[in-house]
């Protein structure tokens, strides 16, 4: 698996920080702009032309950055070991494997062992946090229904 990963440093959490304001004022200011040209070095005449996706995806980079958090970029058709795709999601492997066999997430055998691509892996965690905020929502209703909150 090709993978890119950045642990930044308090420069770097600097300005990560910086960055990611411009960023997010040039896209608020721009929001129809569909490709995004960045001049490179300050020379006018070296332009880059990059797809809106990638500058949005930029930004949410720069936000973990900016935060002191560390960053991999991995391709959504990567795939993970067992361990790997436990980590990600923050439980044990055998908790991992009981989510795989139940087919609450995709994966595929390459002989005796499983491998999760990381889209899966992802749709998975979207969900599963989306009925959580569902779920806190309600208890959060609940709450204020018997006066408690």
């Amino acid at each position: 698996m090709s993978t890119a990963s950045v642990r930044p440093d308090a420069t770097e959490i600097h300005a990560a920080d910086v960055a990611l304001r411009r960023v997010k004022r040039y896209l608020s200011a721009h929001v129809d702009e569909r490709a995004i040209r960045v001049v490179v070095g300050g020379d006018p005449d070296e332009t880059l032309s990059l797809p809106r996706g990638v500058v949005e995806l930029l930004a949410r980079i720069l936000a973990h950055m900016a935060a002191g958090q560390g960053v991999s970029v991995v391709p959504a058709h990567a795939e993970l070991t067992t361990q790997q795709a436990a980590d990600l999601l923050n439980v044990s492997r055998p908790y991992l494997i009981g989510l795989l066999d139940s087919g609450a997430i995709e994966y595929r055998k390459v002989g005796k062992h499983r491998r999760v691509r990381v889209d899966s892996l992802l749709d998975y965690k979207r969900k599963d946090d989306s009925e959580r905020r569902q779920a806190a929502d309600e208890l959060t209703e609940l709450n204020r229904e018997m006066g408690l909150y």
